[in-house]
């Protein structure tokens, strides 16, 4: 049930902890007056949803307390207000070399009296914002920061006289943080270009003269121009021109697309060539660039399994190597014979700087970020991390037929009359009733007949799902449809003349005589083949869904080499039948694949469902977790690579951050590292992790 309360959205100024950021939204989350809350790392957007009677400025007031008792200088702007953060501000500069030059005499004259001074001094400059934030952190009740172990960590090593080592820490921890910030940035940047496919204004057209506007003031039936070199703001039908149209920020697609007068533009378009006139059919909000971006955008507050674990898991990692660096700075001098203190703390204090989780916190949700973003880049959109990991475990895969496997668009291929009847009048009766209905095979019938049909008196006008049509026609009672309608009605159909052809037949009967058939035909879509070979390949199993007779789904379905396909299916037989494919699933997920409209309820059924061709639908939109911008079945494999390539990516960055600490741990008990070793397992490996996320964008 969606929610009625107030949403609301800041831009969290500042924020460059992905631990912390997790913290924030843990806690946003957990007010009584907030239904949901999602803080977004990428894009440093908080997001929470208000509950219904909550006085709006009392929460925000709560919801920036919690921000700036989790980070004192990190803020909440409107979203409009959002600014690319500066990084190392110039006193930070000036500070930091004064720190090094200071550090660099002090080691020079470690063997002076007063080289302990210069020590202190140069860490004080060094590592004072860190400090301070523990100091900060520690009175809010935050202690198992890496402010907190860096501090603990190096005052330590001060406490037993490791002077250079302990200054030298701190320095290699800010500057392995500045180039890790950097690198997320980079990251996030890398990931917004991917998104930058909105124009920036919309030509006006008035009369002679040309307004230059934003596209959010554009007006439904307003008449645009967009020239060689801009991007479509809005989607419409194109009334003066023709050109060519780069469409690859909106379907992924390279090759340049011609679109003439009469056909649609969607906004995302770049115009190549010509000089167009666009007759504007959606508001901003509703247009093909909104949807994918907010889509995008808000992809992150649906998050996998494995974000929602590494969460949890950094919450209780901290502390739990806290207590175990307790242990051991404290047993082993107490039990081992020879055991110095002073050894065993050192180890402790290595221990400390080596347990921060921040390569996991942040490189996880910048994979899977990444993931959705080269998929946007493909043309396919996907409405969260949490479906992007469904996509690796998809073992069975239901098409459905008519849009999805073929193209959709029906044409009358041949006509059987009978009875006295001649093939003209079967088409006219036909055409006569389906003229009320949208259904693409009548639309095909009408176009077919090619005349208007005032002539014709039609009177108690009636739709039976999943059967056909029935009607008056001039007085006569006429049905319009598949077998099932026929056998219904108990008319005798006589053997029909397309037994060899493919394509779905339509029978039409007046006044209980049956007079004749119709072929319908629709070809299968140029990649239909390709994907269901390369899916197979990757064992997925594919299974087709059909409303159409046994006959015509048997013939699509050995085409293109699909063995298990079930026919004749009404709306409710779909998702009966799909409960039944779950049933028989061991092992696995199950993914449905429709026009995103009329399989609404499989779609919703199905552990994911994904929708074709359909980025100018809303229903489409709301029914899917999956979308297709284009009508092409191959780049559903293409979706299941990328997700694989995603997931692939998550283990490194888990293997390479644990893996790499565990190594360093075991070598710190064995007494063979240092804390130079613990820097780098830290912001070193968090670094590496954060640039192999970035990979997943050049794939």
């Amino acid at each position: 049930m969606e929610s009625s309360g107030i949403k609301k959205q800041y831009y969290v100024e500042g924020i460059d902890c992905a631990n912390c950021a997790a913290k924030i939204e843990e806690r946003v989350r957990g007010l009584n007056e907030i239904e949901e809350a999602n803080l977004d790392f990428v894009f440093k957007k908080l997001t929470f949803q208000i509950k219904d009677g909550s006085e709006e400025k009392k929460v925000f007031n709560k919801v920036r307390e919690i921000v700036k008792a989790v980070e004192p200088d990190v803020d909440l702007k409107e979203v409009e207000s959002e600014q690319e953060d500066e990084g190392l501000k110039k006193k930070d500069i000036i500070r930091l070399s004064m720190g090094i030059v200071i550090f660099a005499l002090a080691y020079i004259l470690k063997e002076q009296k007063f080289g302990i001074v210069l020590f202190l001094i140069s860490y004080v400059l060094i590592g004072g914002e860190v400090i301070l934030k523990s100091i900060r952190n520690i009175r809010r009740g935050e202690i198992f920061d890496e402010n907190f172990l860096m501090t603990v960590a190096t005052v330590g090593a001060f406490a037993i006289k490791e002077f250079p080592e302990a200054v030298s820490v701190m320095l290699f921890y800010e500057i392995g943080e500045f180039f890790q910030d950097k690198a997320v940035e980079r990251s996030r940047k890398s990931i917004k270009s991917l998104l930058n496919i909105k124009a920036e204004f919309a030509n006006v057209k008035n009369g002679s003269e040309l307004k230059k506007v934003n596209p959010e003031e554009v007006r439904i039936d307003d008449f645009i121009v967009v020239k060689p070199g801009e991007k479509v703001p809005l989607d419409g039908v194109i009334t003066e021109g023709v050109s060519f149209f780069d469409t690859s920020a909106i379907t992924g697609e390279p090759v340049p697309k011609s679109i003439k007068p009469g056909e649609e533009v969607f906004s995302g378009y770049i115009n190549k060539e010509g000089l167009i006139t666009v007759k504007v059919k959606r508001t901003f909000e509703n247009s093909a660039v909104s949807k994918i971006l907010n889509l995008v955008e808000n992809a992150s507050s649906r998050k996998a399994d494995t974000e929602k674990f590494i969460t949890k898991f950094a919450k209780y990692y901290t502390p739990i190597v806290v207590f175990s660096a307790l242990f051991i700075a404290v047993l082993p001098p107490l039990f081992i014979k020879n055991a110095s203190f002073s050894s065993w703390i050192y180890k402790a204090l290595v221990f400390l700087v080596v347990s921060c989780p921040c390569a996991l916190v942040i490189s996880i949700p910048l994979s899977f970020f990444g993931g959705i973003g080269a998929a946007s880049k493909k043309g396919i959109l996907v409405k969260g991390g949490n479906y992007l990991e469904i996509l690796n475990d998809v073992s069975t895969m239901v098409f459905d037929k008519t849009g999805t496997l073929t193209k959709g668009t029906f044409s009358v291929d041949k006509i059987q009359a009978y009875n006295g009847f001649d093939e003209k009048d079967v088409l006219k009766l036909a055409a006569s009733v389906e003229a009320f209905s949208n259904h693409p095979i009548a639309v095909s019938i009408v176009e077919a007949y090619g005349q208007k049909n005032d002539e014709a008196e039609i009177k108690e006008y009636k739709e039976i799902a999943g059967h056909g049509i029935q009607a008056y026609v001039n007085g006569k009672l006429v049905f319009v449809g598949n077998e099932k309608l026929m056998l219904k009605e108990n008319i005798d159909v006589k053997e029909e003349a397309f037994r060899n052809d493919i394509g779905t037949v339509i029978y039409v009967s007046c006044e209980g005589s049956f007079v004749g058939s119709i072929l319908i035909s629709d070809k299968l879509k140029e990649d239909t083949i390709k994907a269901i070979e390369a899916l197979k390949r990757i064992n997925i199993k594919p299974i087709m869904f059909t409303g159409d007779n046994k006959k015509a789904a048997l013939k699509v379905s050995q085409k293109i080499g699909i063995d298990d396909v079930k026919y004749e299916l009404l709306p409710q037989d779909k998702v009966y039948n799909m409960e039944k494919i779950f049933e028989g699933n061991m092992s696995g997920r199950v993914a449905f694949v429709g026009d995103g409209i009329n399989d609404a309820p499989v779609l919703a059924r199905a552990d994911v469902g994904i929708s074709m061709g359909s980025f100018g639908s809303d229903a489409a939109v709301e029914a899917s977790d999956v979308v297709i911008m284009t009508d092409e079945p191959y780049k559903i494999y293409e979706a299941v690579l990328i997700a694989k390539s995603t997931r692939s990516i998550v283990w490194q960055n888990i293997v390479l951050a644990l893996g790499v600490k565990a190594i360093v741990l075991l070598l710190t008990i064995l007494g063979i590292s240092n804390m130079w070793e613990a820097v780098f397992a830290d912001v070193g490996v968090a670094l590496l992790a954060v640039l192999n996320s970035l990979r997943i964008l050049k794939k």
